[in-house]
């Protein structure tokens, strides 16, 4: 799992432990590294301006905008959605 080298990973240790994932960090200035969280990131942002406070989202609000994001038709994907595809990975 590639991700920021924010503080939110601080805990990566105990992320790696109990889940099993390896975490790996991206060198710093170095996007590229990053393309799934870039990609991610822009895709919540065209739901929630850079201004905008997290904080200020309901749990409604924030499930809508995942729905959104998980059923949005994605070209490396065939134009399946994501949530095809999670359901289609647990059956092989």
């Amino acid at each position: 799992m590639p991700t920021d080298n924010g503080p939110e990973f601080a805990e990566h240790e105990y992320i790696t432990r109990h889940l099993g994932a390896k975490v790996y960090f991206a060198d710093p200035y170095s996007s590229w590294q990053k393309g799934l969280i870039e990609n991610t990131n822009m895709l919540i942002r065209q739901y929630i301006p850079r201004d905008d406070k997290f904080s200020k989202l309901t749990d409604e609000q924030v499930a809508a905008i995942q729905y959104k994001i998980n059923h949005r038709p994605r070209k490396k994907l065939g134009f399946r959605i994501p949530f095809q595809e999670f359901y289609l990975s647990l059956q092989t």
